[in-house]
């Protein structure tokens, strides 16, 4: 008798996980994992930065596909930020930086990952990881709010340790935590 990779008490959806470029892109490889673990079909999208702190082969070994960095890359013909988009039933950025928090707050298009949030109608959950100083600034204050009265939900940040040898607000959510806050899109 074959076994099941995945968790068939669950039920399957497709899910794109954005990641974007911080340090807590090496969290999102165990929440990518724990997704496909309970059966989803999860594609992944990382922006040039989030490649410099995870690569590539990573996301392809835990989904089962490679993931997409090149806005136009040939595997879309229509183009990644309009194919990922068509069906898909939760768009999850984590971690979300505040240069994309930024670019999604204000609609601009100038990356696949903002190019992507524009295209997407379905739930979008994000999970902000940044600097204290960063997370508090009014600037980044105000573009979290305008996501938020966009409909986004946002979880986290966490107080904690961060990458600046800091410990304060900014850390972005544990994989588990941004799991729960999914639920409801997920079941």
């Amino acid at each position: 008798m074959a076994s099941s990779n995945t968790n068939p008490s669950r039920c399957s959806k497709k899910l794109v996980i954005g990641i974007a470029g911080g340090i807590a892109a090496y969290k999102s490889a165990m929440l990518v994992s724990k997704l496909v673990q309970d059966g989803h079909d999860v594609s992944v999208v990382l922006s040039q930065g989030a490649t410099k702190f995870v690569g590539p082969a990573t996301f392809a070994a835990l989904t089962g596909k490679a993931p997409v960095i090149d806005p136009f890359d040939p595997r879309f013909p229509l183009g990644p930020h309009i194919e990922l988009a068509v069906e898909c039933d939760l768009f999850i950025l984590a971690p979300a930086t505040a240069r994309v928090i930024a670019g999604c707050a204000l609609g601009l298009a100038n990356d696949l990952l903002t190019t992507l949030y524009l295209n997407l109608e379905c739930p979008v959950v994000m999970a902000p990881a940044m600097s204290g100083p960063m997370w508090e600034k009014p600037a980044v204050v105000r573009n979290v709010e305008q996501l938020r009265a966009d409909g986004v939900h946002i979880v986290g940040p966490e107080n904690g340790w961060l990458s600046c040898r800091r410990i304060g607000p900014g850390r972005m959510s544990e994989p588990q935590s941004i799991i729960e806050a999914c639920k409801p899109f997920l079941e």
